[in-house]
């Protein structure tokens, strides 16, 4: 190994990896819990592959003690999981369903046995569907009832679990949910997305204020920032594009988190689309409880042209006809998303410079890439072969250790994802885990990116 290529991260550098609950645990019908949007989605024909479901997925449900026990071999520090909200609260407010509540405490127990700190979501996108029919996040209510809910999972699992964060990527939740529809629930109303985003975010303040008062030391939330860049650093109109869809995919979260209130720009363009009145005296206040930890989830660079007639994003309400967002190019992982981890660099130093003071950490991670189990295995061990993964891995953390070392404070780096597992709208047939799972025999297969990891998590770096 090159002089170049030995990097170290710091001391106390946090590793872990990531799941979420629809994508990994089955068992929707077992204990009590109720049906949740995502459940109602991919039964309706045409918006999952090939009509997959989370019926079954992982069946983590029933073999979380064999997956924590192979996370323990890797040598994870922490695992970031998601709650059920429908496994708690059936209806989505009301009484609690302790049978539901109990799988997370074998779970949290089974973690801390084998030395593994877990670090809880308490919303993954799997919105109670009794909620939904009561308006879902458009609606007022359902932040409300969110709080609630949060108190009840800390009630129980507050003596154990030290990292708490409210929501991940509440840009999805709202643009792609409510937006263009492709995410559960569906639904295609730009004022709906935009009063989405706004209960989302008073949803992350009031439950925020319920756990501090409850006695929560680390808490936060996990966005999705995109890094946007100008496909011409000259052209007026291409930084006028980026300002735009900057402003609907990141300064309209950080700005109100970290005490800024909405971005007037950013107003001004929600108002074309629907009256802001959702937004309450009082509200932008609620929002900015401090958080002590920012979730960063990055994929992929986003590039975008201020053109006329451009086509726009269907999940950025209002850039069609002003925006062009170019076509990935050179190397793409298997969900057609460019590899870029310089944009990671540039994402987390902007972040830094904007948002200072503000501990981040890299709580998601990775690519898909079309690995088979077999494959690429001349030992006969079993693993599987995914050096692209390999690859993509490398890459971003060699970016995160830039970010560090130009003063960006990045507290630990969590990968995308432990398990292959329910890719949304993609079905079964996208696999981002760096653990193959069969999902006909629910055989476990480390890949070569597992294995590779786990030096990584040894030697703390590359």
């Amino acid at each position: 190994m090159s002089a170049r290529s030995e990097l170290r991260f710091p001391e106390n550098f946090v590793w872990g990896a990531a799941t979420a609950a629809y994508q990994i645990e089955g068992a929707v019908r077992e204990d009590g819990r109720g049906p949740s949007i995502w459940d109602t989605f991919s039964r309706t024909p045409g918006k999952v592959f090939q009509g997959h479901t989370g019926d079954v997925a992982c069946d983590h449900y029933h073999r979380y003690a064999d997956d924590v026990a192979m996370m323990a071999e890797l040598g994870l520090q922490t695992y970031r999981f998601s709650i059920a909200w429908p496994r708690i609260q059936p209806d989505g407010s009301g009484p609690i369903n302790p049978r539901g509540l109990d799988f997370y405490d074998r779970l949290v127990d089974t973690l801390l046995g084998r030395g593994i700190d877990p670090f809880v979501t308490l919303y993954h996108w799997d919105l109670p569907q009794a909620l939904q029919d009561r308006g879902g996040w458009a609606c007022r209510q359902t932040a409300e009832h969110f709080a609630d809910y949060a108190v009840a999972v800390h009630a129980r699992l507050g003596d154990r679990v030290r990292t708490w964060t409210t929501l991940n990527e509440p840009w999805c939740s709202a643009y792609l949910g409510y937006g263009n529809g492709v995410h559960a629930p569906g639904e295609r109303d730009a004022g709906a997305a935009f009063a989405a985003v706004h209960h989302l975010l008073l949803g992350h303040g009031l439950a925020s204020r319920a756990l501090r008062a409850a006695g929560v030391a680390t808490l936060g939330l996990t966005l999705n920032p995109a890094d946007v860049q100008p496909a011409d650093a000259a052209s007026a109109a291409d930084v006028a594009a980026v300002r735009l869809v900057d402003g609907l995919h990141n300064r309209i979260f950080l700005d109100p988190l970290t005490g800024a209130g909405y971005p007037a720009d950013v107003l001004e363009h929600v108002a074309r689309h629907v009256d802001p009145a959702f937004i309450r005296d009082g509200d932008e206040k609620v929002i900015a409880a401090p958080i002590d930890l920012l979730g960063v989830n990055y994929y992929s660079p986003t590039y975008v042209a201020g053109r006329a007639g451009g086509a726009g994003g269907s999940a950025y309400p209002g850039t069609d006809g002003v925006v062009e967002f170019l076509p990935p190019v050179g190397p793409l992982t298997e969900m057609g998303w460019m590899i870029e981890p310089a944009g990671l660099t540039r994402l987390l130093e902007r972040i830094g410079a904007d948002y200072p003071g503000l501990p981040l950490m890299i709580t998601e991670n990775g690519g898909a890439f079309p690995d088979k189990a077999g494959a690429g295995d001349p030992d006969g061990t079993g693993w599987v072969a995914d050096t692209d993964r390999v690859a993509y891995l490398d890459g971003h953390l060699r970016a995160v250790h830039e970010a560090i070392a130009r003063g960006v404070d990045v507290r630990g780096y969590l990968v995308w994802s432990l398990l292959d597992n329910f890719e949304w709208a993609e079905g079964y047939r996208k696999r981002f885990g760096i653990v193959h799972v069969d999902y006909l025999t629910q055989r476990r297969t480390p890949k070569e990116s597992a294995r590779w990891y786990q030096e990584v998590i040894a030697r703390n770096g590359l």
